[in-house]
C-alpha cells in the first residue's frame, strides 16, 4: 500500500466511535517526506479546524523548526503522524492520552509508506515510548538531550503546548542547544535539490 492508499483508509477510520467529538483523523503522509512529526494526538482546536497543529502549539513548533505556515502545510517533504489520529477528549488537567488502538491499527502501515525519512521529531512521552526502545521511565529532558547528542535522526521534543512554558523555563538548554540543531537539520532536509 502506498501513502495515498493508506491515507484514504485512515481518513475513513471509525475505530473510536465513542470519542467525545467523534472520529476525525488528522495526519499528513507523502511518499517524498524527509521529516516526520510524530506527535501525540490532535487537540480540540485542531479537531474543530481539521488542520493538524493549527493552534498555539503549532505556532511554537514551527518557530522551533524555523519554518513558516506555508512550508509546514505545503511541503511534500514533511509528514505528520500523531500517535492517536483523533482528538481523545479532556480531563481536568488537559487532553486525554492518545487512544492506543489507533497506533496498533495504523502506525506500522503508515510508517512503511515513508521510505525517505531522514528526521523524526518525536513529540512527547507516547511518541517517545513507541519510537525509541530502551528509554521507558526516562524523562523527556533526559532523553531529548542524550539522544540529540548521539543521533540527529531522531530528535525528542517536549510538547510545544503553552502548558509546557514552565518546563521550558526549567530546561533552558532546550532552546539554547537543541532548537538550533533542529533548525539546521530541518533547513538541510527541506532545501531544494539542485
Amino acid at each position: 500500500m502506498n501513502a495515498e492508499q493508506i491515507s484514504k483508509k485512515m481518513r475513513a477510520c471509525t475505530l473510536c466511535t465513542d470519542l467525545p467529538l467523534g472520529p476525525k483523523p488528522l495526519f499528513r503522509l507523502h511518499k517524498d517526506a524527509r521529516i516526520l512529526i510524530a506527535g501525540q494526538a490532535p487537540g480540540r482546536k485542531t479537531h474543530e479546524k481539521g488542520i493538524p497543529f493549527d493552534d498555539a502549539s503549532g505556532d511554537r513548533l514551527r518557530s522551533w523548526m524555523g519554518i513558516d505556515r506555508d512550508v509546514f502545510y505545503e511541503s511534500p517533504k514533511l509528514a505528520i503522524l500523531p500517535m492517536g489520529l483523533c482528538y481523545p477528549g479532556t480531563t481536568k488537567s488537559g487532553d486525554l492520552p492518545p487512544r492506543p488502538e489507533c497506533a496498533v491499527a495504523w502506525r506500522n502501515d503508515a510508517l512503511s509508506t515513508l521510505g525517505n525519512l531522514d528526521l523524526c521529531l518525536i513529540i512527547g512521552r507516547y511518541a517517545m515510548d513507541w519510537h525509541l526502545e530502551g528509554f521507558k521511565g526516562k524523562t523527556i529532558a533526559e532523553v531529548s538531550l542524550h539522544h540529540a547528542e548521539l543521533n540527529q535522526r531522531n530528535l525528542v521534543l517536549p510538547h510545544p503546548s503553552p502548558r509546557n512554558n514552565r518546563w521550558l523555563r526549567q530546561n533552558t538548554w532546550f532552546e539554547e542547544r537543541l532548537v538550533p540543531l533542529l533548525r539546521r537539520r530541518v533547513a538541510e532536509l527541506l532545501e531544494p535539490v539542485s
